[in-house]
């Protein structure tokens, strides 16, 4: 084994975000090998090998360090005979690999140069396989980079790509590149990771993708451009290929009546024999990773007397560490009567080694037919303006006749043949909800509507409203409802809103009584409507309904966010007296104080997926902004194992190792799902027995794997939508799986977790019903320790959230807002959204943490609900989580007392104190004020350190210091 070292100077001058070194000081480091570089280049065209046309030289050191030079650092190369007993990668099973190492500089690495190898207006792609070894925690940048040198002119560094690599695990470095002009000389280099990290580098390749364009039409551009080869079949079925299945060419099927909507041929994926059978096509290498493309496909289907069925458009990715990958793009309900369109986006996070797109989806027997299928790079959507609303009219009905002032029905209509009527003894008093909204109002009438002669479920008082509804206004509904006497059963009463043909919920209740019951609701609209109804409907045919002053307003959400501010401040502030000491106390008292909080304790985290922490732009702005962590899907048991013992804990692993390593708490969800439709096909197959057993090892497996790793644990989801354990298992089995967990696990807080409970549109879910389970899991001795509330949540209005924290607040169990998110098709709405639901959370006393279900485009469990763009891009929703969360840190300023002291009120968390004495000295330090209802007396040493950022390097971007106490 070989050894080559070249000179590195003791300091540096670092430039720019790739931490590139002065031009003069680079220069002095190539002079010492000028002469040696000059006789490789001589060389190069007889040693490239058999691949003639990769621009690197010695692409896999096969050569040993031929044409490859160490950048002021060392580098050997590990080959299968070198001996080495301290190689981290065995190069028996990887092959050989350079080990760049005694690296003191981030920009430190491997060059070579390419200067006479590579020309201008040419686009090239770059391929390396790169790992990293030493002392790593977390991921760690690898990047690509072009040195472009000319003698009149300061040297400049080109971007190409990076990843992000874990410790001794190989990953594909992958971007493109091309010049527009040539410089006097080129070189490649790799780079990046932290001083003391090993770099290491299997192989290098950069091809040539296309060759320099003399002449191109005016009109055409990049994103015009679709990577799908033979997209319409004009060149029969080249680059096309059956996935497990057989495929076709036709110009005409079924006696001529299956003719191409477009061209004059279409395929067909037959012969299929699972759902996953289709038609597909190799695009690797011709899609970037973090780059936004589009799919759009005109399909039909065929055959096995199916008239209609969904048609998946999904890609497959394999990465370069063998892990398979599947992404959904966009589905559609396709018939057999005609062509349809669908679209869909999709990003690659990581690096691949192999990707392929495909149809999917019909059931087997039935044909896929598709007359085009193209992907190109998606446009950019513009940020939406905000909704221009001329007045509101916040807190006014928009109905007529709801106090049935003259004793009729004016205004109203019966829904079916019902018959409808007016009766006195209604509650005068306006529902709470409401009340809460409006304030002071005026009594209602104690008049009702009767509806009676109910033959079906949907029949009950009805008004058309198409004229008063105004887009992008938040309605909330308010109404007294009450059935009839003779139910056996309990009966749900539902606001319903008729939108042209769509069906908005305005809000349910379930009754079992003959009280008066409240139903509060909320809804919007986002696009004009040709017909709009609201009617209230629900109990069964036969039972009478009754309709007491139902009011439909838009509310004031930020006249309600303004009451929340200084609830805030009574309710998450705490008083807090900085006591100074260590300076003469003539030159403290009068000095000036400007206190600063860097960083809100309250907990604020979101859902992540494997997938995300391969993109660091992702990364960046997860660990910028928030301080918790829940993994969307990689620790659910049908992810975990989704075939009988064959586990898989790599994702969650590689997800914890990257929360563990930047101070990120962990939230595990879930460990049991009680709905059907998400457990495992082998699970339902099984007998009482042996899923008893199955059950118990998903416990202890689990739980002894991540102890003391995840802080909470929702233990079994969504108990209110599904039962599929407790009807297998017997009732007991809930309780036992909170015992068993609480067990294995002392240090992990267990949850209860559903879904509708805040926002009043599902009786199965609401406050009361969740009441009652956590209960009845107590009473048995379980031990439930937080109530997850999963927030999912379409126009929230305040005093329905408010009202739902209430109640459920009675039980002192801390409560999570755990799977939150909005949505709305204008980014000022959905932040609006946002900012309702952050201010109720924080503003409620028996809310301790946030988590939002997701923020990143293409990765949402809902359309129009990101708060990034998938390119990076920070929407308007995005900006107001930050403005929210900057909203909440506390500053103040002013003077010592003569008692030495400064008094001030502000939220939990971390702050810089920075104190100017009366002879102008400067002292800055850092102090925690924690979560208390008397006031903190902070005792502030402020001997030494005198204008030093050093005590505090909170300032600095590092870790707080804490050694400040009480």
């Amino acid at each position: 084994m070989k050894r080559f070292t070249v000179c590195c100077f003791s300091s540096r001058i670092q430039k720019s975000r790739n931490q590139n070194p002065d031009k003069k000081l680079r220069e002095t480091m190539e002079i010492s090998r000028k002469d040696n570089e000059e006789n490789n280049n001589n060389k190069a065209t007889s040693i490239i090998g058999s691949d003639q046309t990769n621009v690197i030289v010695n692409h896999d050191f096969s050569l040993g360090m031929h044409s490859w030079h160490p950048n002021c650092c060392e580098a050997y190369v590990v080959t299968a005979e070198s001996n080495v007993s301290h190689s981290v990668l065995d190069p028996s099973k990887c092959g050989s690999y350079v080990v760049v190492t005694n690296r003191k500089e981030t920009w430190q690495g491997l060059e070579q140069d390419i200067t006479s190898r590579v020309e201008t207006s040419c686009l090239y792609k770059v391929s390396a396989t790169v790992a990293v070894s030493g002392t790593v925690q977390g991921l760690v940048d690898v990047m690509a980079t072009l040195k472009l040198e000319n003698q009149e002119s300061p040297t400049d560094y080109q971007f190409i790509a990076k990843t992000c690599v874990f410790k001794e695990k190989w990953v594909r470095l992958e971007g493109m590149f091309s010049l527009p002009n040539l410089p006097e000389k080129v070189v490649f280099y790799l780079e990046g990771p932290s001083p003391g990290i090993d770099l290491l580098i299997q192989s290098v390749t950069i091809h040539r993708e296309s060759e320099p364009e003399l002449e191109r039409e005016e009109n055409v551009t990049a994103e015009d451009e679709n990577i799908v080869v033979n997209p319409n079949f004009e060149d029969g079925l080249n680059n096309w290929s059956g996935r497990s299945c057989k495929i076709v060419l036709h110009d005409s099927m079924a006696d001529g009546k299956i003719v191409p909507e477009y061209g004059k041929v279409f395929a067909s994926a037959t012969e299929r024999t699972q759902n996953w059978n289709g038609i597909q096509q190799d695009i690797t290498g011709k899609v970037q990773r973090k780059r936004v493309y589009e799919a759009t496909a005109v399909v039909r289907i065929y055959g096995n007397n199916v008239t209609n069925a969904t048609i998946q458009a999904t890609l497959w990715v394999q990465n370069p560490n063998q892990r398979d990958q599947y992404i959904g793009i966009s589905g559609v309900q396709a018939t057999d009567k005609e062509w349809i369109q669908f679209k869909g986006k999709f990003l690659l996070n990581g690096s691949a080694s192999r990707v392929v797109i495909y149809l999917e989806g019909p059931p087997p027997g039935t044909d896929i037919l598709v007359n085009s299928l193209t992907v190109k790079h998606a446009e950019q959507t513009p940020p939406s303006p905000p909704p221009l609303i001329e007045n509101p009219a916040f807190g006014v009905n928009i109905l007529t006749n709801s106090q049935l002032s003259d004793d009729t029905t004016n205004g109203w209509f019966p829904l079916g043949n019902c018959t409808l009527s007016v009766a006195q003894g209604s509650p005068r008093i306006l529902p709470p909800m409401a009340r809460d909204s409006l304030g002071a109002h005026e009594p209602l009438s104690g008049r009702y509507i009767l509806a009676t002669n109910r033959t079906q479920t949907w029949m009950g008082p009805a008004q058309v409203i198409t004229d008063k509804l105004k887009l992008f206004l938040t309605y909330q509904v308010s109404v007294w409802v009450k059935v009839g006497s003779g139910i056996n059963s309990p009966q749900n009463v539902n606001v319903a809103l008729g939108i042209d043909s769509q069906w908005v919920n305005g809000g349910q209740v379930e009754i079992n009584d003959d009280r008066w019951h409240e139903i509060g609701g909320s809804f919007r609209i986002e696009k004009i409507p040709s017909k709009a109804l609201v009617y209230v409907q629900g109990p069964s045919s036969g039972i009478d309904l009754m309709v007491a002053g139902l009011q439909i307003f838009p509310v004031d959400r930020f006249t309600r966010i303004k009451h929340l501010k200084r609830r805030c401040d009574k309710i998450r502030k705490r008083d807090v007296i900085l006591k100074f000491s260590g300076v003469d106390s003539s030159k403290l008292s009068g000095a000036m104080v400007r206190v600063r909080q860097i960083r809100n304790s309250f907990p604020v985290g979101t859902c992540i997926s494997r997938s995300n922490i391969d993109n660091e732009d992702f990364v960046d702005f997860f660990l910028k902004n928030f301080n918790w962590a829940v993994f969307a899907n990689e620790l659910k048991w049908y992810w975990t194992e989704p075939e009988q013992g064959k586990l898989n804990y790599q994702d969650a692993d590689d997800m914890l190792n990257l929360c563990s390593s930047n101070n990120i708490e962990t939230r595990g969800h879930c460990i049991f799902w009680e709905v059907q439709a998400t457990v495992q096909q082998w699970i339902q197959n099984m007998n009482q027995t042996d899923l008893n057993n199955v059950v118990q090892n998903r416990l202890t497996d689990l739980l002894n794997r991540y102890k003391g790793k995840f802080k909470h644990y929702d233990v079994n989801n969504e108990m209110l939508h599904g039962s599929f354990y407790q009807d297998k298992l017997g009732k007991d089995i809930r309780v036992n799986m909170f015992k068993t967990a609480h067990q294995l696990d002392p240090s992990a807080t267990l949850f209860v977790n559903d879904y509708h409970v805040e926002d009043g549109c599902d009786p199965k879910s609401c406050p009361e019903k969740y009441m009652e389970l956590i209960l009845d899991l107590q009473e048995k001795g379980g031990p439930v320790g937080g109530i997850g509330i999963q927030g999912h949540i379409d126009s929230p209005v305040g005093p329905i959230v408010c009202s739902a924290l209430d109640k459920l607040g009675i039980l002192g169990l801390p409560i999570w807002f755990t799977e939150m998110d909005v949505s709305s098709v204008n980014e000022h709405i959905r932040a609006d959204d946002l900012e309702v639901m952050m201010w109720e959370a924080f503003g409620h006393p028996a809310v301790e943490g946030i988590m939002l279900w997701g923020f990143w485009e293409l990765f949402m469990s809902r359309d129009n609900s990101h708060l990034v763009n998938a390119e990076g891009d920070v929407n308007e929703a995005g900006k107001r989580l930050l403005a929210v969360k900057k909203n909440w840190l506390s500053h103040a300023n002013g003077h010592v007392d003569q008692d030495g002291a400064f008094p001030f009120r502000g939220y939990n968390g971390n702050y810089a104190v920075e104190v100017i004495t009366t002879s102008s000295q400067k002292v800055l330090k850092t102090f925690v004020v924690e979560t208390g209802d008397l006031a903190q007396v902070i005792n502030v040493d402020l001997q030494g350190n005198w204008f030093s950022t050093v005590a505090c390097p909170l300032v600095a971007g590092l870790q707080p210091c804490l050694g400040l106490g009480v």
